[in-house]
C-alpha cells in the first residue's frame, strides 16, 4: 500500500521470460483494484553484483551455511547498523558513504531495524526519518511515506552487493504493539521488501521485557512475560514464513541464542547468537554458544548476530574483534556479524544518540569516526583468506594442535580445516610451544603465518612432520596473535 488509493507491485524471479500478473481484491471498496492485468519481462542479468547473478539466499543442503540459489556459498560477515533508517544517518550522504566503505571491506550483511527500535520508547523522535515514524500515533495504521524513504537505503544496499538482515522490530514492540499489529508490520515488510535477496529477522532481543519494565524486580512476573512474548514471536514467525512467497530465511536476534526465543525451533531457519559486550570476560560464552548451538536439534547455520561492539564501554578493540571472529569461525560458525559503538545507534557530532531508557549513553562516538575503527578491516581481511578455501566444508578439529582451547582455557588455539587440503589455526596468543599433530603420509603441507592485523603473509616453506606425524612450527617474530595456514601443495584455491 503506497497511500490513499493507490498500490505498488515489487516483483523478481530467476526465471527469464515474460511473466504475467493478475489482481485479486476482496475490498468491495476498491472495485478497481480487483482483475488488473499486465506482465513483465524478466531479463539475463550481466553485471557484477553478486546478489543479483547468483540470486537470493536460501539455506544449504547439509543446514550448515547459507548459499545463493544457484548453490554458490554465502560467507556471511555482518554490520550492525540497528537505527540506519533513521534521518540521522543522512541520505544520500552519509548513507552511501557508510555503504561503499563496507563494501570495499568485503562485508556482505547489514543488520537494521525497520523502524520500530531498541533503546528508546515508541515514537521518539530520534527513531524518525524525514517522513516521521512508521506507524501512525496508537498503531492505527502503517505511514507509507516512511518506507517510501526506507525503500531507498534498503535498495540501495542490495544495488550495492550487501544483503540487508531486516528486522520486524525490537522484541518489546510485541507488548507495546501487541502481536496482530506486528503481524500487519510484516505483511507490509514482505509486501515492501520481499522481492530483494534479505533475510528476515523476526524481533531484536526478542524476549527481553522493555528496559523500564517493572518485571525486572519481580522474578516471576519476568518469567511470565518471557514465556508470552515466546509464544507470540513464534506465531509472528510463522505468519511471517506464510506470507512470504520467496521462502527467505529466517531468523531472530535474541538475548542468547535464536533457538531460545521461539517455542517451535521450525519457525526459524538460522541461529543467530547474542554473546555479550563485555570485552574478554564475553569471550568464554562467545565460544560455549557456537559449540552448543551447532550440537543441538533441528540441525541450522549458526552465526554470531551480535557481540562487543568495537570501543563499547570504552573497550573491545581491533584486538577483541579479532579475537571473536576468529575463534567463533574454526568453532564451526557460519557468519559473523561485527559492530562498532557510535554506528548502531547514529551518532553524529553534533548530536550523540544520548542517554538510554535506563539514563545511561552507551558512548558518543560519531558513526564518521566509529566506522573508521581498525577492527572492521580485520575481520574483512579474515574474510578474504577465508574464501580462499572451501570454507564452508571446514570441520573444526581443536585436536590436531597442541596445546588447543578447552573450557579450562579458551586462549589457546582454534584450528579447522579439510583433512588432506587445509588447516587454519589461529593463535590468540603466544605459546613457548606449538605442535601440529595428526598430519596426513603422503601429503604435502606449505605454512605460512598469517598476520591477521595487516593482512601480511611470512612464508615457511614446506612442512616435515616426524615418524609420528607431528611438526613443529617456528616461532612467529612478533609477539600478538597469529594465524597458521597449512596448505596442501596442488590446492586450487576458490
Amino acid at each position: 500500500w503506497a497511500g490513499g488509493n493507490t498500490w505498488h507491485l515489487r516483483y523478481s524471479s530467476h526465471k527469464i521470460g515474460e511473466h504475467y500478473f493478475r489482481t485479486v481484491c476482496s475490498d468491495e471498496s476498491n472495485p478497481s483494484l480487483h482483475g488488473r492485468k499486465g506482465s513483465v519481462e524478466i531479463a539475463s542479468y550481466t553485471g557484477k553484483n553478486h546478489l543479483l547473478k547468483h540470486g537470493p539466499l536460501r539455506i544449504s543442503r547439509d543446514k550448515r551455511h547459507l548459499e545463493h540459489v544457484d548453490g554458490k556459498p554465502f560467507f556471511w560477515l555482518g554490520d550492525t547498523w540497528w537505527m540506519g533508517l533513521t534521518k540521522r544517518l543522512r541520505w544520500p550522504k552519509d548513507f552511501k558513504s557508510l555503504t561503499e566503505d563496507r563494501v570495499r571491506k568485503g562485508f556482505s550483511v547489514v543488520q537494521i531495524v525497520a523502524g520500530l527500535y531498541p533503546d528508546m520508547p515508541p515514537f521518539d523522535p530520534r527513531g524518525a526519518n524525514e517522513a516521521g515514524f512508521p506507524w501512525k500515533e496508537n498503531y492505527v495504521s502503517i505511514d507509507p511515506a516512511y518506507f517510501d524513504l526506507a525503500d531507498q537505503r534498503i535498495g540501495w544496499l542490495v544495488r550495492s552487493g550487501l544483503v540487508p538482515c531486516i528486522v520486524g522490530s525490537w522484541g518489546y514492540f510485541i507488548e507495546f504493539a501487541e502481536e496482530e499489529i506486528m503481524k500487519k508490520h510484516w505483511r507490509n515488510l514482505v509486501a515492501r521488501y520481499g522481492a530483494y535477496p534479505v533475510v528476515w529477522c523476526v524481533a531484536g532481543e526478542a524476549v527481553m521485557p522493555y528496559y523500564l519494565s517493572p518485571c525486572w524486580d519481580d522474578k516471576k512476573k519476568r518469567e511470565e512475560y518471557v514465556a508470552k512474548a515466546r509464544s507470540s514471536w513464534t506465531s509472528v514467525a510463522r505468519y511471517l514464513r506464510s506470507q512470504d512467497p520467496y521462502h527467505h530465511p529466517i531468523t531472530i536476534h535474541p538475548t542468547d541464542c535464536a533457538r531460545n526465543m521461539v517455542d517451535d525451533p521450525s519457525v526459524i531457519d538460522i541461529d543467530m547468537l547474542q554473546t555479550g559486550h563485555s570485552d574478554f570476560h564475553s569471550f568464554p560464552n562467545t565460544v560455549n554458544n557456537v559449540v552448543d548451538s551447532l550440537g543441538r536439534s533441528p540441525k541450522m547455520p549458526v552465526l554470531v548476530g551480535e557481540v562487543c561492539y568495537e570501543g563499547i564501554m570504552g573497550a573491545s578493540w581491533e584486538n577483541v574483534q579479532r579475537l571473536m571472529f576468529w575463534a567463533s569461525i574454526l568453532s564451526g560458525a557460519t557468519g559473523y556479524t561485527y559492530g562498532a559503538n557510535g554506528i548502531w545507534q547514529v551518532n553524529t557530532r553534533t548530536k550523540p544518540f544520548g542517554p538510554s531508557p535506563h539514563g545511561q549513553s552507551w558512548g558518543d562516538t560519531p558513526w564518521s569516526e566509529a566506522y573508521q575503527l581498525p577492527g572492521s578491516r580485520q575481520v574483512s581481511l579474515g574474510k578474504d583468506l577465508l574464501q580462499r578455501y572451501p570454507w564452508w566444508r571446514f570441520k573444526p578439529c581443536p585436536e590436531l594442535v597442541e596445546p588447543h582451547w578447552s573450557k579450562g582455557d579458551y586462549f589457546k588455539p582454534y584450528a579447522s580445516g579439510i583433512p588432506k587440503q587445509v588447516r587454519i589455526i589461529y593463535i590468540p596468543s603466544p605459546v613457548h610451544f606449538l605442535k601440529v599433530k595428526g598430519i596426513e603420509q603422503g601429503v604435502a603441507y606449505r605454512a605460512s603465518y598469517f598476520d591477521p592485523r595487516k593482512g601480511r603473509e611470512y612464508d615457511l616453506g614446506t612442512v616435515i612432520p616426524n615418524e609420528e606425524g607431528e611438526w613443529q612450527p617456528p616461532r612467529p617474530k612478533m609477539i600478538q596473535d597469529w594465524v597458521l595456514v597449512m596448505e596442501a601443495k596442488g590446492q586450487q584455491p576458490c
